[in-house]
């Protein structure tokens, strides 16, 4: 290993850039290598299915630190590359362009990849998915003049961007093979108000329907057809079926992979001198119970900084609770914990109202707050649930009860 090797981050999403931040703030020296395929700058990736595609937000205003940070810092920031393999012995990530990188300690921050569609017709123009600045680009520019828009999947890629079409005048479909809305990521009572929400927004939802093929005409995209029959026009289709790990580059230099590449509590893979965070990465998770992949700003920036802090010595576990959100029109969903395994669920708040929380406990202990319109709630609960502390159902439900003194003794706690 030459003596120049430093850190090598493969991914220049929100993990990757806080990982080289991070390394910095916490006093490493050495070089520094931040590897991207992606040609634009680091941006920030939850407002591309709103507030981009609105018009609300520009490719400049999603830059994630300024252009003059990288040289500011030292950190040799390489867009439209990639790390085609890596030389575990000889510790080189080897570039698609032939250049070697030597590194002390490499960190995959390689993020995620669209589910690819199986069904027919999944290649017509006009069928896209959503992963970056550029997808999120084509589908504004097509949107202007979308009149049929058909999104396949309910999740909250999907939903977001539904809410987003519908806003701009396009009769708007949603095809979910699931009973329900974001059926994985939340309760009976908030898949249900979403559900509704957004048949108010002029959404329609067909549930519990698959996909049998999509038609086109001259190459384009026509219309979509429901496995039961039913065809539904569509000059645009947003395919958001869920994202896989992007493992490949781990799994072809032998890292132990499993639906994400297998971390333990430091972030650390099955070498010692690579680590991987993010949405690649599969993680002992103390909420979960279990091994758990991810799909969060959140989870890719905290791993970020418990694997600079063990870069330079310090001690560092992974034990963040995990939090998400989603804006779909007017409404604001912000969930603190998982929902996994909780036998009772309880309502704070009247969801006539647009604004209101669903507690979630298993065994009588909270796991799970889901805030709609109610950002009080979600930063209280993610202190409640962090702490571990306690709080019955009845407690929460009465909204004569104060949460936040309860969380008080849990924050010093």
């Amino acid at each position: 290993m030459s003596a120049a090797a430093g850190i090598v981050i493969v991914g220049a999403g929100h993990g990757g850039v806080q990982a080289a931040a991070s390394l910095r703030e916490e006093g490493y020296a050495g070089p520094i290598t931040l590897v991207s395929d992606d040609p634009n700058a680091p941006y920030q990736r939850p407002p591309l299915s709103k507030a981009f595609i609105k018009g609300e937000a520009t490719a400049e205003s999603l830059i994630l630190r300024g252009p003059a940070y990288y040289p500011e810092k030292q950190i040799d920031l390489r867009l439209g590359e990639s790390v085609a393999a890596i030389d575990r012995a000889g510790r080189i990530a080897r570039l698609a362009s032939g250049e070697a990188l030597a590194y002390e300690h490499l960190i995959l921050a390689t993020g995620a990849l669209a589910r690819p569609a199986t069904f027919a017709g999944a290649e017509l123009d006009g069928v896209l998915a959503l992963r970056d600045i550029n997808d999120a680009a084509q589908l504004k520019a097509r949107l202007e003049n979308a009149k049929h828009v058909v999104v396949i999947g309910a999740g909250f890629i999907g939903l977001e961007f539904a809410a987003t079409a519908a806003a701009k005048g396009a009769e708007v479909q949603v095809v979910e093979i699931a009973p329900r809305v974001m059926g994985r990521a939340v309760s009976q009572t908030i898949s249900d108000f979403y559900a509704d929400a957004h048949r108010g927004f002029g959404v329609n939802l067909h549930l519990g329907a698959g996909v049998g093929s999509i038609e086109g005409a001259n190459g384009r995209v026509k219309a979509v057809h429901l496995s039961d029959g039913r065809r539904l026009p569509a000059d645009l289709v947003l395919v958001g079926i869920g994202i896989l790990a992007n493992e490949q580059l781990a799994s072809a230099a032998g890292l132990v992979v499993d639906n994400g590449v297998v971390v333990d509590e430091a972030l650390t893979t099955s070498d010692p001198h690579i680590s991987a965070i993010g949405d690649c990465c599969a993680h002992p998770n103390a909420y979960a119970g279990r091994v758990f992949r991810l799909e969060s700003v959140q989870n890719a920036t905290d791993q970020a900084r418990v694997v600079a802090r063990k870069i330079v010595g310090k001690e560092a576990r992974y034990d963040a609770l995990p939090w998400f959100w989603s804006d779909q029109g007017d409404l604001k969903l912000q969930i603190a914990g998982l929902n996994m395994g909780c036998d009772t669920f309880v309502t704070r708040g009247d969801p006539a109202s647009r604004s209101f929380s669903v507690f979630g406990f298993s065994g009588g202990r909270l796991r799970v707050v889901e805030s709609v319109n109610r950002a009080a709630d979600h930063m209280i609960a993610r202190r409640l649930i962090a702490a571990g502390a306690s709080l019955s159902p009845q407690e929460a439900a009465d909204p004569a009860f104060d949460l936040k003194a309860r969380a008080m003794p849990a924050k010093s706690a």
